[in-house]
């Protein structure tokens, strides 16, 4: 299902992308250039390595647990909850159990 099929539809964000064994699965909702959406699906021990952005990103944790770094300081972020990494810090995350997230980043 591409993005114009799923325009003005109800749809389960967690159920548009699935686990793969040792992988770290993306799938982009939204690619505008004022922003993205994009729907990660990690498995557990994966992550991404530190790296840093230059817009804030907003991390929606649709299941399970991450542990998500922003300059140096550790956060567990659970289903249900979420962040804002700011822009230009760097951060990282790493699954602590298989994982599914939304990442939406503002451009302008």
């Amino acid at each position: 299902m591409d993005e114009k099929n799923i325009v003005g539809k109800v749809i389960n964000l967690a159920g548009l992308v699935d686990y793969q064994e040792n992988s770290v699965v993306s799938r982009q909702v939204i690619a505008q250039k004022t922003g993205t959406v994009t729907l990660f699906a990690f498995d557990r021990g994966e992550g991404l390595s530190e790296h840093t952005a230059p817009f804030d990103a907003l991390v929606q944790v649709l299941e399970g647990e991450v542990e998500i770094t922003i300059a140096g300081e550790s956060h567990v972020v659970k289903e249900g909850e979420m962040i804002i990494m700011p822009a230009n810090k760097p951060h990282a995350l790493k699954a602590l159990t298989q994982f599914k997230m939304m990442l939406v980043m503002i451009r302008s």
